[in-house]
């Protein structure tokens, strides 16, 4: 994972957690709001985890393919 990609990733999870925290403290429904949080940010990982998943394989397949391109260029290039 990219330098850039973890502070996103930082960024949008310190937010996530300060409107949760602002919600809970916020609110006389504490429990239920808990709740609702809880599940909420239950789907935001899984999602988040399957997105970057995602990602991780395609920077995988990339680095792949350019390492296998500059294998078959260097091979070219002492024949």
């Amino acid at each position: 994972m990219t330098k850039e990609t973890k502070i996103i990733a930082g960024v949008l999870a310190g937010a996530a957690l300060g409107a949760a925290v602002a919600l809970i403290l916020s609110t006389d429904k504490g429990d239920d709001l808990k709740n609702d949080v809880a599940d909420w940010f239950a789907d935001l990982l899984d999602s988040s985890k399957d997105k970057l998943s995602l990602v991780a394989d395609s920077v995988s397949h990339a680095a792949d393919s350019v390492t296998d391109k500059v294998k078959d260029t260097v091979s070219k290039v002492k024949a």
